[in-house]
């Protein structure tokens, strides 16, 4: 995850990850586990061996009848909850202990994940298979301080920054626009290192959504532009100022 200088690695392979659970609870499951990394994902699902709370069935579209995994009122094909985490450990060693990232991972997916792998002693294997972990939400809320967003959801983010709404509450969809997501924020190295952490060193709280993240009000300020106007104004510069770069090279 860092250098021995404490500077995050600029080649070290990222991978962005979600789950889908029972509820929002500290006794939720797991019930979908997805990941990218680039053009590689992961979209596995699981039954629950808990009811799914009514909230979390209505948002998400899961439903299970007679230990039948429904989603949307369609079946989908589901795997042991071992076999789901054997198969993302799997997927991790195969992209070179990656920074695993998420949106609020650190106070619910990652408090999660890590009690699912201990309950089938899979702790090891996962440690040795990922750098650090990434949360985006507290790293976007220093990125962003100073651009007026009242709400720091990933669906906020993603129609603020890039101007874009996606299926959200879906794991693979929301793995796939964070990625994007992150691609446009670009953090630096500090930024990186400064929200970095591990399943052990991870602060023990409540596995709960925080006030922020379940904020869906966003408040700019007047006159104020789209974020996503700012970043795409920013992503145009860029690629001009490469595009004089090469043109200065050409003509040397």
């Amino acid at each position: 995850m860092q250098t021995a200088s404490g500077v995050a690695n600029p080649h070290q392979s990222l991978v962005f990850f979600d789950l889908e659970t029972t509820g929002l609870g500290q006794t939720c499951e797991i019930v979908q586990l997805a990941a990218v990394s680039g053009g590689h994902s992961l979209n596995l699902y699981t039954v629950p061996r808990c009811r799914m709370q009514c909230g979390a069935a209505k948002v998400t579209g899961f439903r299970v009848r007679r230990q039948r995994l429904y989603l949307h009122r369609r079946l989908v094909l589901t795997n042991s909850l071992r076999e789901v985490l054997v198969s993302f450990i799997a997927f991790l060693r195969m992209l070179g202990r990656p920074l695993l990232i998420g949106h609020n991972i650190r106070r619910f997916d990652c408090p999660l994940l890590a009690r699912a792998l201990d309950e089938l002693d899979l702790r090891a294997e996962f440690r040795s298979s990922v750098s650090g972990c990434l949360d985006t939400l507290p790293l976007s809320r220093e990125m962003l301080k100073d651009h007026g967003l009242q709400s720091f959801r990933q669906e906020n983010l993603v129609r603020e920054v890039l101007g874009l709404t996606y299926k959200a509450h879906d794991a693979l969809e929301d793995v796939r626009a964070l990625q994007t997501l992150y691609t446009v924020l670009q953090p630096a190295s500090e930024l990186i290192c400064r929200h970095s952490f591990t399943l052990d060193t991870m602060e023990n709280k409540p596995l709960m959504k925080s006030a922020a993240a379940k904020a869906t009000a966003a408040c700019k300020l007047p006159g104020q532009r789209p974020l996503w106007e700012h970043f795409r104004q920013a992503v145009r510069v860029t690629e001009s100022t490469e595009g004089e770069r090469a043109a200065e090279l050409d003509a040397r």
